[in-house]
């Protein structure tokens, strides 16, 4: 992992291009598996069958289970701040608040990784890249615009995404201090089966899935995607980038997932693109570009 997140090279960007459909598309699949199924049951199918999926690909590849307890000790910090902790929050929180609302949400993720990274003396505090972060918050919001409906507890739901964005800024921090050798693919095989132990623990006592009764094929369907599109696959991809360019980078695909969800349904589903959706997508391109930061150094230059 790199000493310094300053700088974001051709390939990250495409890998955080393809994060961001996978991830994005976790809000969709939430949002149809939550009519049928409780929040903290869905959290549990979601890592353990995306576990289940690597778990061949991990043998084929060679890599070995850690031998012992220790050996587990920073896959389960890792299982806890990045999966547990933020699925529970974020999945709850979405049967209170629309699913675009919580994607505006999540996306101050990077806002809260800067200010864990700077507290814990792992990254200066830089002035560029707040203001970098925050103008893509802003470019958010106008993306996905205001008008959402209100419903009852939102504000509760509010606080529960918030909180899960934060949690994703702990795991950044712990991925760079504890996660600094291990393979994308083991890392994400390992923290997956640690967060099923934690999740079937959780789920089991609060919500006793053994008595549910069987979902419908949709239902099914929607928690497959979200095991091997948006948790499996992804955090391959996401182990990938953290150790080529950084924790708090990698951060930055949050501000990508509402754009890529824009061009998505422009491409595959014929939906219009709006004025707004056009302009919130300049302001989180911009931003994107002060928080890497060449652009400004190349005006610097030039001037």
């Amino acid at each position: 992992m790199p000493p310094n997140d300053n700088r974001i090279d051709a390939r990250d960007w495409s890998l955080l291009a393809v994060l961001s459909i996978l991830w994005g598309g976790s809000f969709f699949f939430n949002g149809a598996a939550l009519r049928e199924l409780p929040p903290l049951t869905l959290v549990l199918l979601r890592v353990a069958l995306g576990a289940a999926m690597l778990l061949p690909s991990l043998r084929m590849q060679g890599i070995s289970l850690p031998k012992d307890m220790a050996g587990w000790k920073p896959f389960v910090a890792i299982g806890l701040l990045n999966n547990v902790i933020p699925f529970s929050l974020i999945v709850i929180g979405q049967t209170f608040v629309p699913s675009g609302l919580a994607s505006i949400l999540n996306a101050t993720t990077p806002l809260f990784t800067v200010m864990v990274m700077a507290a814990a003396g792992e990254e200066a505090l830089q002035i560029r890249r707040v203001a970098g972060v925050a103008l893509g918050v802003v470019g958010v919001v106008i993306l996905r615009g205001w008008g959402i409906e209100t419903r009852s507890g939102q504000g509760l739901g509010i606080l529960l995404c918030l909180g899960g964005a934060f949690s994703y800024g702990l795991a950044a921090l712990a991925a760079r201090r504890l996660l600094k050798d291990s393979a994308p693919l083991g890392t994400a095989t390992f923290q997956l089966m640690a967060s099923t132990v934690m999740m079937a623990i959780v789920a089991g006592a609060m919500e006793q899935p053994w008595h549910l009764p069987m979902p419908g094929l949709a239902t099914w369907l929607a928690v497959l995607g979200l095991a091997a599109l948006s948790t499996a696959l992804a955090y391959i991809v996401f182990f990938q980038i953290i150790r080529r360019s950084g924790a708090t980078n990698v951060m930055l695909v949050t501000l990508l997932i509402p754009v890529t969800a824009i061009l998505l349904g422009w491409l595959l589903l014929g939906e219009p693109i709006s004025a707004r959706e056009i302009a919130g997508a300049l302001v989180i391109s911009s931003a994107l570009l002060v928080i890497d930061g060449r652009v400004l150094n190349l005006l610097r230059r030039v001037t």
